[in-house]
């Protein structure tokens, strides 16, 4: 097994890939990838110390703050100390990142927006309209949701995995339940595995038809938003009507899926799938020809290949910067079915639209191809008690979840859950320096980021 230090070296090095960082007890833990296999090293603290990793590969530095706030470990050599979970203080006491330069100011936005959403704060430095340095400051919402996991049979706690952000629910509860499956070797039936890839194609079908329009919608251009917010409702519809909720929200659950599809359901798919493979192609069209809407996507927001490897960012936004990888590779039943993972290496607002374009189009194609291929049989697997640990790697929407669990006479333990969005918020800070300040909430955006999947 890969030792604590020589993981480190191996990440700062390139040659893998950080997954997750976390504390299990008295022992620090670390998920990597390493030829598209995920490893898992432990690092025994006995006295509560370990070696930081983020001091020799920086994308583990947050995590590692989350860590020292939420365990009694400490990470030795950690470069940035400072607290991460808001605790109610006075907020005018954290210490922002400093800047040095004539004529700089800055501007703070948030926690409270103009919308319906979580709290994050960002603070931008400029010079004049232009984004000097923005950093951010999450942690507002701390919901202790691994804790609540601890000491509930899987069935409960698929609960709240399912909630831990709601518009990836069908990806963290199919995450959850592989993980659940893993550890207790759970055979999920045939007919289970197909449905849960066609839910969660449509997911991803919802969001990425609503990120199109939203992104458009940032750039002055609403009548994409009108559309494509049409077709998104359109896809939420068909979800009720197959699977009797909008979001799909506790269908997959350990051992298989809750509910199954009729002929009815399947009917309507079909009918979506062609309905928005005919709809959304002028769309997109329509895009191309509007100067005005190019003007403002293509060379915003870039970033650079080099920072998405070293991220390992997953999603529309590693894909959008020449990351080849999607976890639907080695996630039963994709290795049956026929898909193109869209890859571009210009990395602005543009390709990350362009990247969503393309996987509309293969998620149609997997939709129709899932349900000529539907297999019959039981929906649901017997999970038995038992004891063990084990982990899995699904791909939302947004890019691949991580789930590891440790169970023990059929109790959950420790849970640990890892959105995508924990290694996309800080390469938003990159993209976005050197951009104008009017031009964040396109960037902002185009990486989609999750608030709720980064503050558990």
């Amino acid at each position: 097994m890969m030792a604590w230090r020589e993981a480190g070296e191996a990440l700062a090095a390139g040659r893998a890939g950080l997954v997750s960082l976390w504390a299990d007890g008295p022992r620090a833990r670390l998920a990597l990838l390493l030829d598209d296999t995920v490893q898992i090293v432990d690092h025994p603290a006995p006295d509560g110390t370990f070696p930081s990793i983020g001091r020799l590969h920086p994308p583990a530095i947050r995590l590692e703050r989350a860590l020292a706030e939420s365990s009694p470990l400490v990470p030795l050599g950690l470069p940035d100390t400072r607290r991460w979970l808001d605790h109610g203080e006075n907020p005018t006491v954290y210490p922002f990142l400093p800047v040095k330069g004539r004529h700089l100011h800055q501007i703070p936005v948030g926690p409270v927006h103009a919308g319906i959403i979580e709290p994050g704060h960002f603070r931008f430095t400029c010079d004049g309209e232009t984004v000097v340095r923005l950093e951010e400051r999450l942690g507002y919402v701390h919901r202790g949701v691994e804790a609540l996991m601890a000491g509930k049979v899987p069935a409960e706690a698929a609960r709240i995995a399912a909630r831990i952000s709601g518009d990836a629910t069908v990806a963290y509860a199919f995450a959850f339940a592989r993980a659940v499956e893993s550890v207790l070797g759970v055979a999920v039936p045939p007919r289970a595995i197909w449905l849960r890839a066609l839910m969660a194609e449509l997911e991803r079908l919802a969001n990425h038809l609503g990120d199109v329009g939203a992104i458009c919608n940032d750039a002055a251009f609403g009548l994409l938003l009108a559309h494509c917010s049409v077709l998104r409702e359109e896809v939420l519809r068909a979800c009720a009507f197959a699977f009797r909720h909008r979001l799909m929200m506790g269908c997959v659950v350990p051992g298989g899926v809750a509910v199954d599809l009729s002929r009815e359901g399947e009917a309507r798919l079909r009918a979506l799938a062609a309905r928005v493979g005919a709809a959304f192609p002028p769309l997109l069209s329509l895009y191309d020809r509007t100067a005005s809407l190019q003007d403002r996507t293509v060379g915003t927001g870039i970033l650079r290949p080099e920072l998405a490897a070293l991220w390992a960012a997953g999603g529309f936004v590693g894909r959008a910067s020449g990351r080849d990888f999607d976890a639907r590779r080695f996630t039963p039943p994709y290795e049956a079915l026929s898909f193109s993972v869209p890859v571009l290496e210009a990395g602005d607002v543009d390709a990350r639209l362009r990247i969503r374009a393309a996987e509309i189009s293969e998620s149609l194609g997997l939709i129709t191809q899932i349900l000529d291929r539907l297999p019959v049989g039981p929906l649901l697997a017997r999970v038995p008690a038992g004891a063990g640990e084990g982990f899995s790697l699904v791909e939302s929407f947004r890019g691949d979840v991580f789930f590891h669990l440790r169970i023990t006479e059929g109790l959950i333990v420790r849970a640990h859950a890892r959105d995508p969005s924990w290694f996309q918020w800080p390469l938003l800070e990159a993209a976005i320096e050197g951009n104008i300040v009017a031009d964040f909430p396109l960037c902002n955006k185009s990486f989609n980021c999750s608030y709720a999947g980064h503050d558990l």
